[in-house]
């Protein structure tokens, strides 16, 4: 029997990747199953479908000038025969984060700025005060832990 784009054969699975299924044919050829042409259903993992060394039949859909073989396990299988897809996992419900304070416990409000009566000026330079303060402590944490001290080399 020769392989000529049309045909049905049985093949053996040799070969299974992200993209698709490889096929041992007759007469020692070789041809690739894409995974759109695995099941009528959407395919996320080829290896819930088939298994290697598992018998399938295939239909030749191309031959190409180099020798490549496209196959299509689709295609040759029957409606009554076709393959259903694993039931998907089932997403865990959107839970959404919760409510991030600001570094240092500083937050900017206007509840804020109308309770305390203060400039923009006020709130500014308590807030670089702020800053410089984290700041500080963030290097001499830093610096502490590559194993430097005020007093030198450890």
């Amino acid at each position: 029997m020769s392989i000529e784009v049309g045909s049905v054969l049985e093949g053996k699975v040799s070969g299974i990747t992200a993209f698709g299924v490889f096929v041992d044919l007759p007469e020692g050829k070789t041809g690739l199953v894409h995974i759109s042409e695995v099941a009528h259903t959407y395919v996320e993992q080829i290896k819930d479908f088939v298994n290697i060394g598992e018998e399938v039949k295939v239909k030749v859909t191309a031959i190409n000038d180099d020798g490549k073989i496209a196959l299509s396990i689709k295609q040759a299988t029957p409606k009554e025969e076709r393959k259903t897809a694993p039931p998907r996992r089932q997403r865990e419900p959107f839970t959404p984060a919760p409510e991030v304070k600001s570094p240092g416990g500083y937050e900017w409000s206007a509840a804020k700025q109308t309770s305390d009566n203060a400039s923009f000026e006020d709130m500014m330079s308590k807030f670089k005060k702020h800053s410089e303060d984290k700041m500080s402590d963030l290097k001499r944490a830093a610096g502490e832990s590559k194993g430097y001290s005020r007093r030198g080399k450890k």
